[in-house]
Formats: C-alpha cells, sequence, structure tokens
C-alpha cells in the first residue's frame, strides 16, 4: 500500500526501503470535456538541480526533445500526446545510485503544450497525480494527488526527490506556474529562445 502524500509533506524514500536504487515515476491527469477546438497535449519534465536550486546545465533538464540524461540516471520513456486511458499517461525512470554527485535535487514538473494558443490551463484538467514504484518489485511506494487548486496556470511542479543526510526523500510540492515550460525553465536557471 502506497503512502498517499499531501501538498507540502515530505517522506523519506531511501531509508525505509534499505537498496532501493531503481524507481519509476509515473504521472497521469484527465482532461474536463469541454469545447477548445483542440486536443491537450501535456508534458513531463525533469530538473536536475545543484544546491542553490538551478540547473548546471542544458542536459540536466529532461523533456520530450530531451529523453535521457548522459548519465543514465534519468530517463524519459516517451511522450503521450492524448492523455487516453487509465494508468499513468507518462513516466520517467530513475537510478538514484547513479544521479551525480553534484545534484541535489531533481523535480518533476507538468505542461500543457502551446497553453497560450490553444487556451488551455489546468483548470481543465482532473485527476492529476504522481506516484513513485520501486522497478524491481513493482512495489508502490508513494502516491500524491494533486487536487483541484489550479485554475489559470500552465506549468506545475508537482513534486521533488531531494537528498538529506545521505538518503533520498519526496516533496510533494503541488506549485502552479503561469508562462508554461518557459516560466519553469526560467525557475530552474535554462535559457530558452
Amino acid at each position: 500500500m502506497p503512502i498517499n502524500l499531501t501538498k507540502g509533506q515530505k517522506v523519506d524514500l531511501t531509508k525505509g526501503n534499505p537498496g532501493l536504487s531503481k524507481i519509476v515515476v509515473g504521472l497521469g491527469w484527465d482532461v474536463n470535456v469541454f469545447d477548445s477546438n483542440s486536443d491537450f497535449d501535456l508534458d513531463v519534465s525533469v530538473f536536475m538541480t545543484g544546491a542553490n536550486g538551478k540547473c548546471p546545465d542544458v542536459p540536466e533538464f529532461i523533456y520530450y526533445g530531451n529523453l535521457e540524461h548522459p548519465s543514465g540516471a534519468v530517463k524519459h520513456m516517451g511522450d503521450n500526446r492524448t492523455g487516453e486511458g487509465d494508468g499513468d499517461d507518462e513516466q520517467i525512470t530513475v537510478d538514484l545510485s547513479n544521479i551525480p554527485a553534484n545534484i541535489e535535487r531533481v523535480a518533476f514538473t507538468v505542461t500543457i503544450y502551446d497553453a497560450d494558443v490553444r487556451r488551455q490551463n489546468f483548470g481543465q484538467v482532473s485527476n492529476a497525480y504522481i506516484h513513485i514504484q520501486d522497478l524491481v518489485s513493482g512495489t508502490d511506494l508513494i502516491r500524491y494527488d494533486l487536487g483541484e487548486d489550479f485554475s489559470i496556470e500552465t506549468a506545475i511542479v508537482v513534486g521533488e526527490l531531494y537528498r538529506h543526510n545521505g538518503e533520498w526523500k519526496f516533496n510533494a510540492i503541488g506549485s502552479g506556474f503561469q508562462g508554461g515550460l518557459a516560466a519553469l525553465c526560467g525557475h530552474y536557471g535554462i535559457e530558452v529562445e
């Protein structure tokens, strides 16, 4: 039975699970029925940051255009452009033991592709969640349901893994941004054109 988190809650990931190194981070959502004349395309991105909260370089930004960190520690399993069906819409695999020593946090975010042009926002999305699963055993470890706290936001920092005293923990963040992926890139120190 996974631990169900609430916004702002932090939980140990590796301390209570000795030997845990390979995990799957799954994110899912449903789109409310309405007429915008455009499909929704939600995208998961990962920002691997140092102690200053910024990505050291562009390779630490994992998204549909850069599916894998050079270390192999973080891999995006591909872009789901419709979000239809049950279960996870997009997944990231993480090998905690291979995350470079200069990386303190691994943030998981979701954005709406072309949100401004399509006049879409997270007020039109429901049942959004993140869960973490042991890749080896398949055991669900953590689940965080975002709730319906968003209205005009086009990007969300869902949660993050972070190092604490040599162990990995998870923080359920649930923080919304306007400005989509560009706003998140600016927040994490990635320059966009």
